[in-house]
């Protein structure tokens, strides 16, 4: 019996490009041992698909240009059977061009198009089975904005903030510089749709906010400015699963060398080895008392659950160390490294964690296509016959 064929599908147009490529690399030699065959699908920065062997190795990164050259243009298409395939675009004109099966894909974007819900929706049209959110969920956990609100909604504690676009800052900065200073400073400036604290910047005065405030709008035209929790503390938590049936792993501490943790805190602690997320300095589980472990995972899963998340996700919480007063501060829906460092403290090993997400992908993907999928009606033959001018308004 032929093996069936995981797409793993990475990089992306997206500031968290390259953390992307750590993932897919980790995820690659997971799954050496698996029943499953892979198949990489890489999207540059500029937005072009690629598949080939060259995808494969983490060194041939280190020139995303030579990377481009030497790997395979491809697109999904569908067969004769109306099955999605991989297809290679570089064939000749009259050859018949090359295409792959697919099976499943596994999303390992990080930001961007890919986790943003757009590549999910390419999924949909195409009706295959991918690991993670949907779109819903994938487009909030990527809108800071809309997962605060509705958290705030459900009573789940958020951090004050002040929220607004380039166009409002352009035409009002003085009125939003006002409403910044009434949160008091220290302030926190960030950009609503990133992640891996990119554009983030810490403000403890005024003559600093405006700076910081053109830094997040280098990468995103909506921003937030939060009233920053001193002293900090910040806990993570991953819950693995379905809005249904998911589960808490245990909390972890990141620690980092300033007051909120950086790219390089996250990333770079290690500099040219291939752990992604795994290799920031981190304290697992996190010293913190029984009591504020259980609520947030228990605050986890019920913001996993109102999101509508599946797979696995990371919940990332600011802990006021004086008052030990929590608040949700973002959910990543495709967490770094797919915060497998969490899970082995619960004895999931990366490749068993990769098999559950697969598993969910296709039990997801079942019950989907088990629901009535169209509405059998004759309305376009009875318009048709009524001609075009019932459809301008002209008959009823």
């Amino acid at each position: 019996m032929n093996k069936k064929t995981v797409i793993i599908a990475f990089g992306g147009v997206s500031p968290e490009h390259e953390v992307s490529v750590l993932t897919a690399m980790q995820s690659f030699s997971a799954l050496k041992s698996s029943p499953y065959q892979t198949l990489p699908l890489y999207i540059s920065k500029s937005g072009k698909w690629y598949t080939g062997d060259y995808l494969l190795e983490l060194e041939n990164f280190e020139n995303l240009e030579m990377v481009t050259s030497k790997s395979v243009p491809c697109s999904i298409d569908q067969d004769e059977f109306g099955r999605a395939v991989l297809k290679q675009n570089n064939s000749g004109f009259f050859k018949k061009k090359p295409a792959h099966p697919i099976d499943i894909i596994l999303t390992a974007f990080h930001g961007g198009d890919g986790e943003n819900g757009s590549f999910q929706g390419v999924c949909e049209m195409y009706n295959i089975p991918y690991t993670g959110s949907g779109v819903v969920a994938s487009s909030i956990g990527m809108d800071k904005l809309k997962a605060k609100s509705l958290c705030r909604d459900s009573k789940i504690p958020v951090v004050d903030d002040v929220h607004f676009n380039e166009t409002e800052w352009s035409e009002n900065s003085s009125v939003i510089k006002k409403r910044v200073s009434d949160l008091d400073y220290p302030v926190v400036v960030k950009p609503v749709h990133l992640g891996s604290s990119i554009g983030v910047t810490i403000v403890h005065n005024q003559e600093d906010l405006v700076s910081a405030i053109e830094l997040a709008f280098r990468y995103d035209e909506q921003l937030l400015v939060e009233k920053a929790i001193a002293p900090l503390m910040e806990i993570n938590c991953s819950v693995l699963g379905t809005p249904d049936d998911c589960r808490a792993s245990v909390c972890e501490r990141p620690l980092g060398k300033e007051e909120l943790l950086s790219f390089a805190d996250k990333y770079m602690s290690e500099s040219g080895d291939s752990k992604g997320m795994a290799s920031a300095t981190r304290e697992i589980p996190a010293k913190i008392s029984d009591e504020l472990a259980k609520k947030i995972r228990n605050n986890s899963r019920k913001i996993f659950s109102l999101l509508h998340a599946s797979g696995v996700a990371r919940l990332d919480f600011l802990v006021n160390t004086n008052t030990w007063e929590f608040y949700f501060n973002e959910i990543n829906t495709i967490p770094g490294s797919f915060s497998f460092y969490l899970w082995m403290e619960s004895g999931l090993d990366f490749d068993e964690l990769l098999m559950e997400l697969i598993e969910i992908a296709f039990e997801r993907h079942r019950s989907k296509n088990g629901r009535v999928q169209s509405y059998e009606t004759n309305l376009l033959s009875q318009k048709a016959a009524k001609g075009l001018k019932s459809l301008k308004g002209g008959e009823k």
